[in-house]
């Protein structure tokens, strides 16, 4: 998470959308910046709502904080878990997926209760918990250029992201059962996806 105080905003970690990269890029320039452990990097707006907002708030002086998070499609993010997870160096741990097709990964993470190695969460969960609880400004993971012009408006900082975390290669086939359990089971995602056009 990066929070800048003088534009009273804070970014939000959502796994595997790109926060790395984003860290590395506005980093230098955020007045907060957390990294670990990984239950705070990635706080949702829930508990920054909670715990963190009421804080920046009152250190800076009063004022709203507004959130800012990306959203991938439900499905890419899936596959980018399942393929970080093929990484050499967890293999034979819990969490790996070698060995496992994308499909069996997507059941599994349907699955209850869910297996170590598909057990990631769901976005919506992060950004938008409930009506009354989401995200001020939510970007298209594949529209970063978008949230860069944000950012840069924002904050003044103008960045190039780096490309960091990139994952192991490999297919991502769903049989059409799977992907309509999929569809149904995280339909709250798909819908929050569709709505950001």
């Amino acid at each position: 998470m990066l929070v800048f105080p003088e534009a009273r905003l804070a970014l939000l970690a959502v796994p595997k959308t790109g926060t790395t990269a984003l860290a590395v890029a506005f980093g230098s320039e955020a007045g907060m910046v957390l990294r670990h452990p990984p239950a705070l990097k990635h706080l949702g707006v829930r508990d920054f709502d909670r715990h963190l907002r009421p804080l920046l708030e009152r250190s800076a002086g009063g004022g709203r904080f507004e959130t800012v998070a990306v959203m991938r499609e439900p499905i890419a993010w899936l596959g980018s878990w399942y393929r970080y997870r093929l990484r050499e160096d967890i293999a034979g741990l819990a969490q790996s997926t070698r060995g496992l097709s994308f499909d069996r990964f997507v059941l599994d993470h349907l699955s209850d209760p869910c297996p170590v190695h598909a057990a990631v969460g769901r976005q919506s969960r992060l950004i938008a918990p409930a009506a009354d609880c989401r995200v001020d400004h939510l970007f298209r993971h594949d529209r970063m250029d978008a949230l860069l012009a944000f950012l840069a408006d924002r904050t003044g900082v103008r960045a190039i992201l780096p490309r960091r975390n990139v994952s192991p290669d490999a297919p991502l086939d769903l049989s059409a059962a799977t992907e309509a359990r999929l569809r149904a089971d995280l339909a709250p995602d798909f819908a929050l996806y569709a709505s950001l056009g």
